[in-house]
């Protein structure tokens, strides 16, 4: 039986006898698997405990492997938590894109992405907390990331297209900066949610009630809507 390449191994493809069809070699699925097993549970750990906190022998139980799979794969807790931080960006960015706010009339595109970004960090607090302590950490684990500067030009380019449609229409104001508007969005929605507990007291109401929910998502949209139209 002919000896199948290390290159071929690292890609996890080798030639099928009698088949000029590449297939996937089982180890190189069970080994995608593994990761994927670790970076779930690298990320409920991470968002649970903090980098500092977090622990590799909980992470490998919850993963259902073992410590030295996740040194091998990974080589560190500290790179994990940087490849768990570039998923979660990852995905968020695809869910953007899924929106196809170019197809849409451009004030109802960008009241989709304030709709979006709101209910995305709702139903994603873990996306939140793994911000929040790579702040702490003063972003430096991300500082030499390939993948952040891509993630982040992409939601650039969406915006500033969204933006420039807008104006072309005569609904938008011209100046508006990409990047400040971007910032806003996350911001109206980011800090109440981040804020809530000290908030329900500040306040004295419940910010998670659905209906002080709703409300804050119709200021948020106001918000952005009288920020950037005529």
């Amino acid at each position: 039986m002919p000896k199948v390449s290390n290159v071929a191994r690292q890609s996890g493809l080798h030639e099928k006898k009698n088949s000029g069809s590449p297939t996937r070699a089982p180890r190189a699925r069970d080994a995608e698997a593994t990761q994927k097993r670790i970076l779930a549970a690298a990320k409920k750990e991470f968002a649970m405990s903090g980098l500092a906190g977090a622990r590799v022998d909980i992470i490998a139980e919850r993963a259902e492997a073992n410590k030295r799979m996740i040194y091998h794969y990974f080589g560190s807790k500290e790179a994990l938590f940087e490849r768990v931080l570039e998923d979660a960006y990852a995905d968020i960015c695809i869910a953007e894109q899924s929106l196809k706010l170019d197809h849409l009339d451009p004030k109802e595109a960008l009241e989709t992405l304030v709709r979006f970004t709101w209910k995305y960090y709702l139903e994603n607090p873990e996306f939140l907390t793994l911000v929040n302590n790579e702040n702490l950490q003063k972003a430096v684990h991300l500082q030499a990331s390939e993948v952040l500067p891509v993630i982040s030009r992409n939601r650039l380019d969406m915006v500033e297209s969204l933006l420039a449609r807008g104006v072309k229409a005569g609904i938008f104001r011209r100046g508006i900066d990409a990047m400040q508007l971007n910032i806003t969005i996350a911001a109206v929605g980011y800090y109440y949610i981040t804020n809530r507990f000290t908030g329900s007291i500040i306040f004295d109401c419940d910010f998670m009630a659905p209906d002080l929910l709703h409300k804050r998502l119709e200021f948020n949209i106001e918000t952005i809507i009288r920020t950037v139209c005529k």
